[in-house]
């Protein structure tokens, strides 16, 4: 298969695009390596993909000729959309942000898939469309209508602007609902990354709800295996949830990072952040029957092999 991917420097792209290309699949994506965190994170995944025989074009997805073009030269089988502003409290202060990439940049790659509705589009919804429903494990069937910020509803909004793409024009669509994704390359804008360089440097970290938060803390590798499992299955019109089905106090992480560190935590207490839900919980019953999805790595085992690639890369 020939797989484009965006967003291929991101941290979930980087790792998809390398378990694809271990397995044989040709690969190849763009990035726009934009400032939201550190862009040199990217460019380092990106020299290791292209160390790989992955080429990395450098390109906002809104520069739909380009892509477009890219694609088609490419030949592409499916495309795995990931690229999207991500971030809860960022779309706090920056809305425009998630309205240019997450609404207008969605929409100019599906409207390519339009124009080739041959290729499958597989793409990144996230845990956050639940926003404020209270019934837990949350299951692809609940009600997504109650967002709790921005960021929730652009990517609910991906899930409805793709069912009327596949409605209108055939498009396979699949929407990967992913929660808590963590491991060695992630986002530094993660709990777990920010809280590991604060307890490094000897600084208090900001744990929000009075520490009563729960995660359904999902490695990064379990998250690829079920990605990869979705582009083979090429599904007409589906979304589904890829998490752990475990969640873990937000407490529980900071002690693991504490024991495997040999640092204590300076904790600061603060209330729940404006945005922010109290428990995410991923029913995955759809994903093991449809997917084969066994997510098989432990939050203790991942943070370990996170802070040996934390260690290593800094």
């Amino acid at each position: 298969m020939r797989i484009f991917i965006t967003g291929i420097a991101g941290f979930i792209g980087s790792h998809v695009a390398h378990a694809l290309r271990r397995r044989g699949d040709f690969v190849m994506g763009c990035d726009d390596f934009n400032p939201y965190y550190d862009p040199s994170l990217k460019r380092a995944r990106a020299a290791l993909l292209e160390k790989q025989g992955i080429s990395v074009v450098e390109a906002d997805i809104r520069q739909s000729a380009l892509l477009e073009e890219q694609i088609v030269q490419f030949g592409a089988t499916h495309v795995l959309h990931l690229a999207a502003q991500a971030g809860v409290r960022h779309s706090l202060t920056h809305p425009e942000c998630y309205v240019a990439s997450n609404l207008d940049g969605f929409v100019q790659v599906i409207e390519i898939i339009r124009r080739h509705p041959h290729i499958p589009f597989i793409y990144a919804s996230s845990s956050s469309v639940y926003g404020l429903n209270r019934k837990i494990p949350f299951s692809e069937t609940d009600p997504t209508d109650a967002p709790s910020n921005l960021y929730g509803a652009t990517k609910k909004s991906n899930e409805l602007i793709a069912h009327a793409y596949h409605h209108l024009f055939g498009i396979k669509t699949t929407g990967l609902r992913y929660f808590t994704v963590y491991g060695p390359w992630g986002r530094p804008d993660m709990a777990y990354f920010s809280f590991t360089r604060a307890i490094l440097e000897g600084k208090p970290i900001q744990i929000f709800n009075e520490g009563k938060m729960q995660r359904d803390f999902t490695y990064i590798d379990d998250i690829a295996a079920g990605t990869l499992a979705a582009i083979d299955l090429a599904a007409p019109c589906e979304v589904f949830n890829l998490g752990n089905h475990r969640p873990e106090e937000v407490l529980h992480l900071i002690a693991l990072l504490e024991k495997h560190l040999g640092k204590t935590a300076q904790k600061n207490l603060l209330p729940m952040q404006p945005g922010e839900v109290p428990t995410t919980y991923a029913d995955i019953t759809k994903s093991q029957k449809l997917l084969g999805f066994s997510p098989k790595v432990s939050l203790e085992e991942g943070i370990q092999k996170f802070l040996a690639w934390y260690g290593e890369y800094y």
